[in-house]
């Protein structure tokens, strides 16, 4: 039972930095508006895809973890 309480307390962590990053994420400028990132808009629908945005969060984490990883 000890170790699922600390398996929850870490998962609780990890869920509210990513909300606290999403809240910040708005107010960083280019932040899904950067080449590549496709908005259709039309009369009653917006589709978003921020693929550009979406490559370089992607790249950023790989090098993230894989800089925690070596030991």
């Amino acid at each position: 039972m000890e170790q699922i309480g600390k398996t929850l307390l870490v998962l609780g962590v990890i869920i509210a930095v990513v909300g606290g990053l999403i809240l910040i994420a708005g107010k960083i400028p280019y932040v899904g508006r950067l080449p590549w990132d496709i908005i259709i808009q039309r009369r009653n629908f917006t589709f978003f895809f921020p693929l550009t945005t979406s490559i370089i969060i992607s790249v950023l984490l790989s090098v993230f973890f894989m800089l925690i990883g070596r030991k």
